[in-house]
Formats: C-alpha cells, structure tokens, sequence
C-alpha cells in the first residue's frame, strides 16, 4: 500500500492534487537523496511556498515505503492557502 505523508493526519487545500503548498514539509538530508525527483509541478508548487530550503517537499507527493522508515521532517513556520472557504477539488 502507498501511503503519502499526512494524506491521512492534515487535510491540504488541494487533497493531495498536487494543487498547493499547504502540505509543505521540509525532509531531513539523510532521507531526501532518498525520494525520487519532484515533479515539474511539485516544483511549481513549492516555488509559491514561503520558507522552502533545498530540501523542502510537498508531503502529499512524497510516498512512504520501507527505505524511509524512520524518517524525519521539519514544518515550516508558516504556510500559504491561495483557495477560498468552499473550493471543492476536482478528482482526476
């Protein structure tokens, strides 16, 4: 089973769409070499977040498996919601 971090703990603006920065964590360097590259559109995304270091992700496109037990993330002290009260996502 994949699971994304904080899929199940926060609720992101997007709902892990990949839409937004509020799910923004910042991955300790001993576990970041091992996660894939970001997408172009994470990247986007993180490019609108305050606070991003070298080593900040969007948790809801970050899938857990074994080689990242034990892993360890940051919060940033702040995050930025650009949706309104009542946006709803579109699933795809």
């Amino acid at each position: 089973m994949e699971n994304k971090i904080f899929t199940h703990i926060f609720n992101s603006a997007c709902e892990g769409f990949c839409a937004c920065s509020t799910c923004h964590v910042i991955i300790d360097e001993k576990f970041y070499d091992l996660l894939p590259e970001a997408s172009d559109n994470e990247i986007d995304m993180l490019e609108l977040a305050p606070c991003i270091t070298e080593t900040s992700r969007l948790g809801c496109q970050v899938k857990l498996k074994k080689e990242l037990n034990g892993i360890k993330i940051k919060l940033p002290p702040m995050t930025r919601n650009f949706y309104v009260d009542g946006y709803v996502p579109t699933p795809h």
